[in-house]
């Protein structure tokens, strides 16, 4: 840090820091590492809470596709008896205009 000066009493002392020690040094370090260990452990929570997430989504959109492809599976049920129906009318009604040009 710089000197400063208070107002007529000359210059103020100048603040030193410490010499950094390898014993700092390394109780800094880890004490930084279990900082960052620690927000990785919160992030990989995270992780897991959006992946059990994601896995009820895809349950949810499983059962949606599932009911779908039943409700698809009777609809085309539904079209083939349907189309039979209008297949033996057409020949009923057929039938029917050749009896009265007979």
């Amino acid at each position: 840090m710089r000197a400063t000066e208070d107002a007529g009493k000359g210059p103020a002392a100048e603040l030193l820091s410490f010499p950094d020690t390898p014993d700092r040094r390394l109780r800094r370090a880890l004490r930084m590492l279990d900082e960052a260990l620690a927000e990785q452990r919160t992030a990989v929570a995270a992780f897991r809470d959006n992946l059990a997430a994601l896995d009820g989504a895809v349950s949810g959109l499983s059962g949606s596709a599932m009911a779908l492809h039943g409700a698809l599976e009777g609809a085309a049920a539904e079209t083939a008896r349907a189309m039979l129906a209008a297949q033996e009318l057409t020949a009923t009604a057929a039938l029917m205009d050749r009896l009265v040009r007979a």
